[in-house]
This record gives structure tokens, sequence and C-alpha cells, in this order.
């Protein structure tokens, strides 16, 4: 005789609802154990209909709150990101959000994911998707300088102030610009120099030396840099003047002699060395 199918186990929609405000098909079905596939359709389709789901695109759904109202809801784009990728990893201004050191409003947010996707739009924001960085992955050091962070009731991860740092200077469009990235991180409350040196190590790129010790150099004392780790970073330094960014190349701008970083004039002209 066959085994009689055991009984779906009852499903609290409204506490799934209230506990999951960004979901995948995927990540339903696993929540709905024991229905079947056109189940979980007609549910997303009832709940959709009534205005308590909202479907973001195919197989990704974000729920209403109570009292929003749907025609207006725009998503969190922070869970909505975490929600189509496991392995999100937030970096660049989305890092500089969940560290709470952004210094400005920037509607692009940066995710690292071993499985690459299309962008993502939640109202006015930009969700890009990247892969982890080349150098890191050679070294199977993906996960170096990233930490957890608490965000409405979810655990995320982001890069942590170090190497947010390093990665702005890598791919300045995604953290708003060399601007925003140098007023913002100027905000750290503190910069771990052993880890950030490793993470330099680790890139093993000449002109992120300099970047790192031209930014320590200015908040000198806002991060307890000693002379001696200035030097140690400049012995990494170009051999030749670098234009940061690169893309900068025949653009003008300063030359930094200690760094051999050629900067512009809007990053140069911030504050003296050891400002806040």
């Amino acid at each position: 005789m066959s085994a009689q199918r055991q009984p779906a186990e009852p499903f609290d929609t409204p506490l799934f609802l209230a506990t999951t405000p960004a979901f995948t098909l995927a990540q339903l079905r696993k929540a709905m154990v024991g229905r079947s596939p056109s189940a979980v359709r007609a549910w997303v389709k009832y709940h959709a209909s009534a205005g308590r789901l909202r479907v973001v695109e195919r197989g990704l759904y974000a729920a209403v709150p109570v009292g929003v109202d749907p025609a207006g809801f725009v998503p969190d784009p922070f869970l909505l990101a975490a929600a189509s990728r496991e392995d999100a990893l937030f970096g660049y201004h989305a890092a500089l959000e969940l560290l709470g050191a952004a210094h400005s409003v920037v509607q692009l947010l940066g995710v690292f994911t071993t499985r690459q996707r299309p962008p993502l739009a939640a109202g006015s924001v930009r969700v890009e998707f990247t892969p982890p960085p080349a150098p890191l992955a050679r070294r199977r050091a993906t996960r170096l300088g990233v930490r957890e962070i608490r965000y409405r009731g979810a655990t995320l991860h982001s890069t942590g102030p170090e190497r947010t740092l390093l990665d702005g200077f890598r791919n300045p469009r995604l953290v708003g610009g060399l601007e925003e990235l140098v007023e913002s991180a100027a905000g750290f409350p503190s910069l771990d120099l052993e880890l950030l040196r490793e993470l330099l190590e680790a890139y093993d790129h000449r002109a992120l030396w300099a970047a790192a010790g031209w930014f320590l150099e200015r908040h000198r004392e806002t991060f307890h840099v000693r002379e001696a780790d200035l030097t140690a970073l400049q012995r990494h330094r170009p051999v030749s003047p670098h234009y940061l960014p690169r893309r900068a190349r025949g653009q003008g701008g300063t030359l930094v002699a200690r760094w051999n970083l050629i900067l512009s004039d809007s990053l140069v002209s911030l504050g003296e060395p050891g400002a806040i």
C-alpha cells in the first residue's frame, strides 16, 4: 500500500507578510511547504490583486505593510536585493548608508554577488549587482572586511569601513564619486589599519596603496595614523604619476607628490590634511 500524502501545515499569511517584507518565489514555496505549485501561484495572484503584495518582477515580491496604500508603496531596495540574492553583499554607497556614514543621498546601490543578475529598480533607486572583486576572488578572500548589520529586522552583509574605502577608490561611480567617498569615509568612527593593510595586500594595486595613504594623511588625527604608517604605505605608491580616477587622464588636476597621484582640484580642495 502506498503511503498517504501528509496534509500541508497551516500557513499563517498575515504572519508571513509581516515578517518577510521581500521574498522570491523559491522562498515562498519553501515557506508554503506541502502546497502544489498551482496553489502557490494562486496565493500570489490573490494577494497581489488584494493589494497585500507587490510583484516587483517575475519571481520577486514585496509585502505591502498594513495600512499603506498599495498604489504608492515603494519596496525597500536593501531588502529586495537581499531577497533576490542569498549571497548579497552590500558595498560602495550602499555600505556607506548601512554604516551610517553616507554624506549625500545617491539613488544607486551596489551589491556583490556570485550569481549575476540584471539591475533592480525600487522606486527611484537602482540596484546594480556586480561580481566580487577579481583580486579577492583569486585569493579566496571575498569575505575579507565584511560585517553583519541589522537593518529593519533583517541581518544584512556589508563591506566594513576599510573595504568600503578601498572599493570606492576602485569604482568611484558606484560610491557616488570620489568626493562623496572621501567626505563620507571621513565620518567613520574608526579604521582598522591592520585590516586595511591586509586588504591592500590582497588587492595588490599600487594606486590603491597611494589612495589609501593620501586619505589617511588627510585624516591622520581622526584615525590615529602614525608617520610610520604613512611611510609604509608610501613604499607601495606608483612609480610614476597616476590619475585618480584613471578615466580623468588628460583632464588636468593637482599632483600630490608624496603619493604620485594626480587628483581633481575639487577633490584636493575638500580640506587640508587632518581636517574632518
